[in-house]
């Protein structure tokens, strides 16, 4: 994750365990934007968009952060929120730094506030960890989703050097087990 060309990757990891376990969940995921599309510009709701399998409506998403999130990131999904024609039940912030315990408080606040929406904080490698331990049978069907979103990713989003050194990663995994 600190490598360069990395920053796609939790966006990946996300939507590869969703598209894994979507008929366990009842969910699925909608096509990702590209990675330099703006919510602004695509009119999603978040990096990672959740709906029920048998709609089209949005009922969780995902925002992606290679950085802390503060206290005017979940302000500025609260605003963003306000102008969208649906009601979501959960937004989740995906982080790869150190979550402040007073941001967390303050998203966790806000459900009341926001009338039942479920806001969350949660650090990537934990998300990983706690999905393929809860899904513990459907580990090759991520990986194989995974695999699939890196690799038809642009350079621009998740670099050669990185796709290759999972790959490898991958292979020395298959020959040890």
């Amino acid at each position: 994750m600190k490598l360069k060309g990395t920053s796609r990757l939790p966006v990946l990891i996300v939507a590869a365990a969703y598209r894994a376990a979507e008929q366990h969940l009842g969910r699925s995921v909608r096509d990702l934007w590209r990675h330099n599309a703006a919510d602004s510009q695509t009119g999603a709701v978040g990096d990672v968009e959740v709906t029920s399998i048998d709609s089209d409506t949005v009922v969780t998403s995902y925002e992606m952060k290679d950085r802390m999130v503060t206290i005017a990131d979940v302000d500025r999904v609260i605003e963003k929120l306000t102008t969208c024609d649906h009601r979501i039940d959960n937004y989740i912030f995906i982080t790869t730094e150190e979550i402040p315990p007073a941001v967390e408080a303050y998203a966790r606040s806000l459900y009341e506030i926001s009338h039942g929406i479920e806001f969350v904080i949660l650090d990537c490698v934990g998300f990983l960890r706690h999905y393929l331990h809860l899904f513990h049978w459907l580990r090759s069907s991520f990986l194989e989703n995974y695999q699939a979103l890196i690799l038809a990713e642009p350079d621009s989003a998740v670099a050669q050097p990185v796709k290759e050194a999972f790959l490898v990663m991958r292979q020395t995994l298959e020959v040890e087990s």
